[in-house]
């Protein structure tokens, strides 16, 4: 057995070091590689950081199986993939090699030199450095075109972001290779050209900085820094707080001198960071649940430092040019777990995040005011873009990339896909285009629910229906073909984008694909799910799995005539191979029926067991009534039947307990 992806045939993956975050990088992919038989091994000289590698490893599978994380099968395959060992014999035959060990040039030289001359021509080389460049790393390496920094976040098991960083040699085949299998493996990898650092350390380190010299100042102490920074910025645990957990002092303290050399003179190990690593002490931070109260002299002082030390930060990083934005600005909010910078400071205005920055670098005169800051503000705002789209010969790839919230769609996303596929509309070196979603959970998790809580009137029910319909229409109405790449499951508006498209393609064996959720929350759909689905698979089935809000497998999916094809091989590949086929008349995938459909019927029966009777009559009607119409009038009978949905108290109650309880509660309806 082996995990193919692409070109890599995996079935063994070395990973040298195993101290710090060796071995929660190893339990990542034996986690994620277990199911095909990958074996992960754990390699260090030291048998004593084995050991305790080994039972750091099974300690959190352990706690996996507690929580309901593993199932029992499951956390015995994790097991049986990793295997720990001071043999670099058994590196023999890896696909892929990851260093993880100290941040020392000459120590990483040795172990790649080493891990070299037991692989072969194929292997990939990476290193988990937090600082430094690929061309220190790899300077003997001879296959440097198969080498790249993968910088992990802590806790690397659980962290979803990955900096993947090529030196100057490195293939781009290799780097694309990276970022589309560490998406395949459920990370969220951002390019990040080489750089001292890369792109979200300096950011962490110089927040960091800010915080211990504020300390210096007399500003106050740990705790309230702490609870000051996590204030100004969202951070899940303030700067002081998180050094302890990751052990950071060291590496902090040598990666702020070397950045002082090597990206900006602002950046310096201040005294007490020098003095506590020195000592190997933690800092005074507060214990869970303790409550630190500040003046509000003191932290309107320390909140507006932090401010601007982060807005100085992120867009001096931006500056330099290593980095895209929108990767900056969504790597940085989950990494970090820190407000995304550029989102943050277009909500907190343009003019004051400038204002802060500004004057935070005239109070620091070795931090040189970024010129894209100033660019921004003349412009209004940052111009963010939750998708990506790339060229492939002939046919254009959409991804929607909102990871934090399962590629969740809002009419800000579809005007983003709309803006793309106009400018797209007359060029015709572009035949067809692909629409997918990032990552392998999700195609589209459903319509953002934010969106949805703010409604309060049936006016506004049924404008925002009939605006999210209209960005859908046209998709549908689109002059080339549109094929849906269903990459996880897509539910609610994800469902309602996809059958928007010409056709659909998913990957094969997904135990659940498509869902109309809404009548579990209370309410019905109002992207033209009661419309385009009955002329899909037939208004009997379609009115089974809406009033129900029951999942769809991809098997079940395909038979039904939902989706077009399964693959089991390279998602996005058939896709664009399938969208091709289509635009040049070699597919012919079946058309939606837009005029009233004849006979009908009535409804059936169908159990709803807990759901609202109210909304199930609402959305029958919808269903029913709008098929006896044109498309065009069905859709619009679906908006003012969603806009109904506001007058119900159900749906109040629905959201309220999707809100207060998570999906998986019940909500109480009480059917009016």
């Amino acid at each position: 057995m082996a995990y193919k992806y692409r070109n890599l045939n995996i079935s063994k993956i070395s990973v040298i070091g195993a101290g710090q975050i060796g071995p929660d990088i190893a339990l990542h992919f034996a986690k994620s590689q277990c199911a095909f038989g990958v074996t992960v091994i754990v390699i260090d000289i030291s048998p004593t950081a084995l050991e305790k590698a080994h039972a750091k490893v099974y300690k959190k599978i352990q706690k996996g199986l507690e929580t309901g994380a593993f199932k029992p099968e499951q956390a015995e395959n994790i097991k049986n993939a990793l295997v720990f060992s001071a043999d670099y014999q058994n590196v023999i035959g890896s696909q892929i090699v990851v260093e993880a060990a100290t941040e020392d040039e000459n120590i990483k030289d040795i172990i790649f030199r080493q891990v070299e001359g037991l692989t072969d021509d194929e292997c990939v080389y990476l290193s988990n450095s937090s600082h430094m460049q690929p061309e220190v790393i790899f300077r003997n390496i001879k296959l440097k075109h198969r080498c790249a920094v993968a910088h992990y976040f802590f806790p690397a098991e659980i962290n979803p972001v990955v900096e993947i960083v090529p030196g100057t040699e490195t293939a781009t085949d290799t780097a694309n290779l990276l970022l589309g299998f560490y998406e395949s493996i459920g990370k969220i990898p951002i390019l990040v050209k080489s750089s001292y650092g890369y792109a979200i350390d300096p950011i962490f380190e110089g927040i960091c900085q800010t915080a211990i010299m504020c300390l210096e100042n007399g500003w106050g102490n740990e705790k309230e820094i702490d609870a000051a920074a996590v204030k100004a910025l969202g951070l899940g645990v303030g700067p002081f707080t998180a050094l302890n957990l990751t052990g950071g002092n060291p590496i902090t303290a040598h990666g702020l001198d070397e950045m002082g050399k090597l990206v900006m003179p602002w950046f310096r190990t201040p005294k007490a960071l020098k003095e506590k690593n020195e000592q190997k002490a933690a800092w005074n931070t507060a214990q869970r649940d303790e409550k630190v109260e500040l003046s509000p002299e003191k932290e309107t002082q320390l909140v507006n430092e932090f401010r601007g030390a982060y807005f100085a930060l992120a867009t001096y990083i931006l500056d330099i040019g290593i980095v895209d934005i929108n990767d900056l600005n969504m790597a940085c909010e989950l990494s970090l777990v820190i407000k995304a910078p550029f989102t943050y400071m277009n909500n907190f205005g343009i003019a004051k995040a400038y204002d802060l920055a500004k004057q935070f670098c005239a109070s620091h005169p070795s931090f040189p005011f970024p010129q894209v800051l100033e660019n921004a503000k003349n412009e209004g705002g940052w111009k963010l873009q939750d998708i990506i789209s790339t060229t492939h010969n002939d046919v254009q790839v959409i991804t929607i990339r909102r990871p934090k919230v399962l590629n969740a769609l809002n009419l800000e996303v579809l005007g983003q896909i709309r803006q793309n596929m106009e400018a797209l509309k007359t060029n015709d070196a572009i035949k067809a285009v692909v629409i997918t979603g990032f990552g392998t959970k999700a195609f589209v998790s459903g319509a953002d629910l934010n969106m949805l809580m703010a409604l309060k009137t049936p006016a506004e029910g049924y404008d925002n229906s009939h605006t999210f319909q209209a960005e859908l229409n046209y998709v549908e109405n689109y002059p080339k073909p549109v094929v849906c790449a269903i990459n996880g499951f897509a539910f609610g508006g994800g469902n309602e984008l996809a059958m928007s498209c010409t056709a659909r393609i998913c990957k094969k064996g997904l135990p659940v694909l498509a869902c109309q959720p809404e009548v579990n929350l209370g309410f019905i759909p109002g992207g033209g799910g009661t419309q385009r689905l009955p002329r899909l698979v037939g208004a009997d089935r379609a009115a089974e799995i809406l009033r129900t809000g029951r999942t769809v497998s991809g098997k079940e999916a395909l038979a039904i005539g939902l989706v077009n094809q399964e693959t089991d091989g390279d998602l996005i590949t058939h896709a664009i191979e399938y969208a091709r086929q289509i635009a040049n008349g070699e597919n012919v995938p079946p058309k939606l029926d837009k005029g009233p459909i004849a006979n009908i019927g009535t409804p059936r029966e169908v159990e709803i067991g807990h759901l609202s009777k109210k909304i199930d009559a609402i959305i029958t009607k919808s269903i029913y009534d709008g098929l006896g119409m044109t498309l065009e009038a069905g859709l619009d009978l679906e908006s003012r039947m969603f806009g109904e949905c506001l007058l119900t108290a159900d749906m109040k109650i629905g959201l309220d307990n999707f809100k207060t309880n998570g999906p998986k509660a019940k909500a109480v309806f009480i059917h009016e």
